[in-house]
């Protein structure tokens, strides 16, 4: 096959690849909250979380129910804490980028941010997530080579939000979507949209802080409290509400114990032998979520870095993983990343368990994936 055929189908293969390091398990026994917590954690990880759609699908298609269930989310009655609402974009708080008396109108303070984009304040502002306003969507597929969508219809944030998800992939997340030089390219009138920052006091059980949610809005109130744990509803596309934790119901739990630590120093060819005989082969990070399960792994190892399944091949000029995957999602550290035909990449241990690039012959220890 010739190189640049290969590598087209490589780049084909590029950002819709996804690794789950992880199982559901649907409990058809009925428990309330806290003793469904009890038993995943006592027979799998933990109760189930979501990190995104293709979660959601698979949680739904791990039962066979059609009614209520337990899912690992519940209100901790504390300080309600801004998040994006793209996965794996973490919130960074940053004064400059606010603007708290900068609401119009009848606009009154609430959990949803929105910005004003003009000449002038482009700031940040909280405001009721019940207001209707036009929105940007963010798209990873990248269609017409452009990544940001202004949508001149006029939703209210939970609207906006389920339109970008159905349509493109979310709504604008983070500041380098929102701020960024496409985004300015989107500016020819001035105009006040929904970008997709929210804030809320649910959290998971397992402690992640995963910033995807799914309610169900005709059914969910997030001021009743007395309902602050939550479950799915497995007859309206699986979307949330939330009840009163002593109810009993069946539940879904989640299994990660996919991922294996080998405390052994060997240079990467022989890190990728030992995993590809003794279990799947080394890890392939290809989101933010495989990349957190990484970090939790890396940080017990006796080596300042981790080898993972990324080198970089001379005779295509990329880096790709031990799959053949092009990487597409990725944590290279500022000018961490050389390019070699005897280079591979290893997770600093410790910090922000960024990625490096190392030679061959260099010996750390190593993470495999077990399935």
């Amino acid at each position: 096959m010739q190189w640049s055929l290969y590598l087209l189908i490589l780049m084909g293969q590029c950002c819709f690849f996804t690794c789950r390091l992880y199982e559901y398990h649907f409990i058809k026994e009925n428990k309330s909250w806290y003793e469904a917590q009890r038993y995943c954690r006592e027979k799998y990880t933990d109760l189930a979380k979501v990190f995104d759609m293709t979660d959601m699908s698979r949680l739904r298609n791990s039962a066979q129910n059609q009614g209520e269930a337990w899912i690992g989310l519940n209100n901790t009655g504390g300080n309600r804490t801004w998040r994006w609402s793209l996965p794996g974009v973490e919130y960074i708080h940053n004064d400059s980028s606010w603007n708290l008396n900068g609401r119009t109108g009848t606009e009154q303070p609430g959990n949803c941010g929105r910005k004003r984009y003009d000449n002038g304040d482009k700031k940040l502002v909280d405001v009721s997530c019940a207001f209707t306003k036009w929105f940007i969507c963010y798209d990873e597929k990248k269609k017409d080579n452009k990544k940001l969508y202004l949508i001149e219809t006029s939703m209210n944030w939970t609207q906006a939000q389920s339109y970008c998800r159905s349509i493109y992939t979310d709504l604008a997340s983070g500041l380098d979507q929102v701020d960024g030089e496409e985004m300015k390219a989107l500016i020819t009138t001035t105009f006040s949209a929904w970008v997709g920052l929210f804030r809320d006091s649910w959290r998971w059980s397992d402690g992640s802080n995963s910033s995807f949610r799914y309610w169900d809005m005709e059914l969910f109130n997030d001021e009743q409290s007395n309902k602050t744990c939550a479950m799915t509803l497995l007859n309206r596309s699986g979307k949330w509400s939330s009840d009163e934790c002593d109810k009993e119901k069946p539940f879904f739990c989640y299994d990660a114990d996919k991922l294996i630590l080998i405390k052994e120093n060997k240079t990467w060819e022989k890190a990728l032998n030992y995993c590809e005989n003794n279990y799947k082969g080394l890890v392939s990070i290809t989101n933010p979520e495989v990349q957190g399960w990484v970090q939790e792994t890396a940080k017990d190892a006796d080596s300042p870095y981790v080898w993972i399944g990324l080198s970089y091949r001379c005779t295509l000029g990329l880096w790709l993983w031990v799959s053949d995957y092009v990487v597409c999602y990725d944590k290279w550290a500022t000018e961490g990343k050389t390019e070699g035909c005897d280079m591979s990449a290893g997770v600093d241990r410790g910090g922000q368990h960024e990625w490096f690039s190392h030679r061959n012959n260099e010996t750390y220890n190593f993470i495999c994936s077990k399935q």
